[in-house]
């Protein structure tokens, strides 16, 4: 014959599962923001490439990349305080297994873990919303130097007339 289980147990147990759900679902949005980030690297990096090749072509090149550069490493930032999150939730969920919630030490560790995951998820999505203001202020400052040389090639076009 099976022993039956202590219905108080299975509860209790039920109850710590359904609770350590809760962070895992903010670990999923934190690895959709890293494969969002991972993207946008990407693109930074082709952009790289692409200027890399014809450096000496056009004045404005030298300080589209550095715009790059920053833009790059708002990202390595947002990436980093993000892994972190992510750690801190790990963290989380693993006092949530490891220790019961009436125990005064366990639940200050785990506060503490989780609210480092959400100011690090925070802190990760201020850094990229820079990263795209960055980038935005890149794309106009690209059409308005299209343009000023549309306008000039106008001019002189009509000046030579």
């Amino acid at each position: 014959m099976i022993p039956s289980a202590d219905p108080s147990q299975v509860d209790s147990t039920a109850h710590i599962i359904q609770v350590a759900l809760t962070p895992v679902f903010l670990l999923s949005g934190i690895a959709t923001l890293l494969n969002v980030f991972s993207t946008r690297h990407a693109r930074i990096a082709d952009q790289v490439e692409k200027l890399s090749d014809r450096v000496a072509e056009r004045p404005g090149d030298q300080a589209r990349l550095r715009d790059l550069r920053r833009r790059s490493l708002a990202l390595d930032v947002a990436v980093v305080i993000a892994a972190l999150g992510g750690v801190a939730i790990c963290g989380a969920v693993l006092t949530l297994f490891l220790g019961t919630l009436r125990d005064a030490a366990v639940a200050s560790v785990l506060f503490f873990l989780f609210g480092t995951a959400i100011v690090c998820t925070l802190a990760s999505l201020t850094a990229f919303a820079i990263e795209m203001m960055l980038a935005s202020r890149t794309v106009r400052t690209e059409v308005d130097e299209q343009q000023q040389e549309e306008s000039q090639e106008r001019t002189t076009g009509s000046a030579a007339r």
